[in-house]
């Protein structure tokens, strides 16, 4: 029940990004970011790992629960993944709305146990907030 619950969340906060930045948004100018087909949303995942336990065993667990060969599923871009120091990891994904139950539902059955996760829908700001940086400064 806590992860239907969890991914009605998360649909509805993608709806609700979506919608919001159709509606207050113009066209960002032209930037470096691959552009993101109507069908498709930027997931960001906060992997925040399990402090008590050692590295070593984290990753143990990862393997017998099949997260490395599961996570990225095929056909899921990742945008980015970082380590983030006392946190964990933080993973951008691009993928077809239509996956997105796929993707959770991956990383409930790979990642839940080393992992606490946090989704955030997401959306490509870089080449807006840079153009608003330029015509401040004149640039």
């Amino acid at each position: 029940m806590r992860s239907g619950r969890r991914m009605l969340t998360v649909l509805a906060l993608v709806a609700a990004a979506l919608t919001l930045t159709a509606a207050t948004m113009a066209a960002p100018p032209p930037g470096n970011a691959a552009p993101t087909a109507d069908n498709a949303v930027l997931l960001t995942v906060f992997f925040k790992h399990d402090q008590s336990r050692p590295l070593n065993e984290l990753n143990v667990q990862l393997e017998k629960q099949g997260y490395y060969k599961s996570f990225p599923p095929p056909g899921v871009e990742v945008v980015s993944w970082y380590v983030m120091m006392g946190i964990g990891q933080v993973i951008t994904l691009r993928l077809p709305a239509s996956r997105l139950r796929e993707v959770n539902r991956i990383i409930e059955d790979t990642a839940w146990g080393p992992y606490r996760t946090e989704f955030y829908p997401t959306y490509d700001y870089k080449a807006v907030g840079m153009a608003q940086h330029d015509k401040a400064t004149g640039k």
